[in-house]
């Protein structure tokens, strides 16, 4: 069943130690795996693809000609995390996310930190993220960033490093709440008896962070979604349904003496919490984008002033940006006076003359990402790039600095995966989802993304990755 050349030697396996034996809180789940024909998970696997199929949970891919409407591949071999690995990654976020949001809190009201030179004020101004509409701005009960998804991944020394933050809104709770459904249909025993840590809950968890939002006892929550077309369409309408709440688009609203009503059958219905699933800048078209079309016009002034609660707020792209995730760790120091817990990956901004003069004269050995781009777009990885993409690069980077950073060709770990005909290890990150209401909650499971051709470090569901249910251990096994 395993590949004869499985490797656990190059990289961290997830499964395997380096001298091929099985890491303990896998011990019961190799057991199961191994006494399971190949035809028999094949069949499984099978299964699996037919009902997210029935179940529609599929993406767009715009630049896909052949089609936009795919299943994001849900590989049946989950990823399992053990209690005292998970405990650090909790703690971890629940730093990082709480010295964000006091960032992005000092960032448009003192600039406290620019003003004590801890990051650049160019740096700052310079970033698309950054809306100056939002300064002076003070957020329902303090809070920016409601929802995060923060990624991460294991490098070979078996540590957990962050890669990105995804603060504005980060996409596929949805795919990891449906893919442990499945799962659990796949190993009921082996999964009743490993103790699992639930996270069915997460709508639940979700709602009452937005209701925490308002002002009200009983407040009125929307999902503003733009549309059918959008990418991520699946997760908006299953989140809305989850919780209970009205799924809207902006043509569904009005605003009117500053509140924000929901055209219904019966007449107008004010809303008083929106979870918004439209970047910042397409939110309202007076305030914003005026080509926006997504929008509701004069959503924004409704709720500077108080009448409505958005999730996340206006303005958080700014933490989104990888140049700023550069400094993370001296904004940790500086808000926190603490060492972060989990570290970042080194990473050289081309907008300083040292850093840019390495990377232009390391671009074979590095990986270039665009400082505002997502999804693995605008990415160039060195040591698999064609020269004229490296040459390609090289003349971006000079003709614009700041709009690129650069970091190590890291080895990310492998999990076992099923492969055709037979179990091989394909790499793998990890995004957990945190909420912040009344307190941060770190949700406990994972959305794990796989690269599944083999060697592959591109994991993007746009550019042909897949999907593992992560499964989290409430105790050590």
């Amino acid at each position: 069943m395993f590949a004869a050349e499985y490797d656990s030697n190059t990289h961290y396996d997830e499964m395997f130690a380096p001298d091929g034996t099985c890491r303990l809180h896998y011990k019961p789940f190799f057991e199961t795996l191994k006494d399971i024909p190949v035809e028999k998970l094949k069949q499984l696997q099978f299964t699996t693809d037919k009902a997210q199929m029935a179940m529609g949970m599929t993406f767009n891919v715009y630049h896909d000609k052949q089609g936009i409407e795919k299943i994001l591949h849900l590989d049946i071999i989950p990823r399992i995390i053990n209690a005292t690995e998970w405990k650090r990654i909790d703690e971890g976020l629940k730093q990082r996310i709480y010295a964000l949001n006091l960032f992005i809190d000092d960032i448009y009201n003192d600039q406290q930190i620019l003003k004590d030179k801890v990051i650049p004020a160019d740096l700052i101004e310079s970033c698309p993220g950054y809306l100056k509409q939002c300064i002076g701005l003070k957020p329902p009960k303090g809070i920016w960033c409601h929802i995060t998804g923060t990624d991460l991944i294991r490098d070979r020394d078996g540590e957990f490093y962050v890669l990105e933050d995804n603060l504005r809104c980060p996409s596929g709770v949805s795919y990891q709440l449906e893919s442990r459904e499945l799962i659990k249909r796949v190993f009921p025993n082996l999964f009743s008896n490993l103790g699992v840590s639930p996270i069915s809950d997460y709508p639940i968890r979700l709602l009452n962070m937005l209701e925490f939002l308002s002002k009200k006892n009983n407040p009125v929550v929307g999902l503003l979604t733009p549309g059918v077309y959008n990418s991520a369409y699946f997760e908006h309408s299953y989140l809305a349904h989850a919780m209970g709440v009205e799924l809207v688009i902006g043509q569904d609203l009005v605003v009117k003496n500053n509140k924000v009503y929901m055209q219904t059958t019966s007449g107008l219905e004010q809303i008083d919490v929106l979870y918004r699933r439209i970047d910042d800048t397409f939110l309202d078209p007076l305030a914003f984008n005026p080509e926006s079309l997504l929008g509701v016009p004069g959503l924004f002034e409704a709720y500077k002033n108080g009448h409505i609660a958005i999730a996340n707020a206006p303005g958080t792209g700014v933490a989104d940006d990888k140049a700023v995730y550069a400094y993370v760790p001296r904004i940790i120091k500086y808000y926190l006076d603490e060492e972060p817990i989990l570290a970042n990956v080194p990473t050289y901004l081309c907008s300083e003359k040292k850093d840019r003069d390495y990377v232009l004269d390391h671009l074979h050995e590095l990986v270039v990402k665009e400082t505002n781009a997502a999804g693995g777009v605008g990415m160039m990885i060195g040591p698999r790039a064609p020269e004229e993409e490296i040459e390609l690069f090289a003349n971006r980077i000079k003709q614009n600095p700041r709009n690129y950073i650069a970091q190590p060709t890291l080895s990310l770990s492998t999990v076992p995966t099923l492969a055709d005909s037979q179990v091989e290890p394909r790499h793998v990150d990890l995004r957990p989802y945190i909420l912040y209401g009344q307190e941060i909650e770190v949700i406990p499971g994972a959305f794990t993304r796989v690269a599944l051709k083999r060697g592959s470090l591109v994991v993007n569901s746009s550019q042909g990755g897949g999907s593992k249910d992560t499964w989290v251990l409430q105790q050590e096994h």
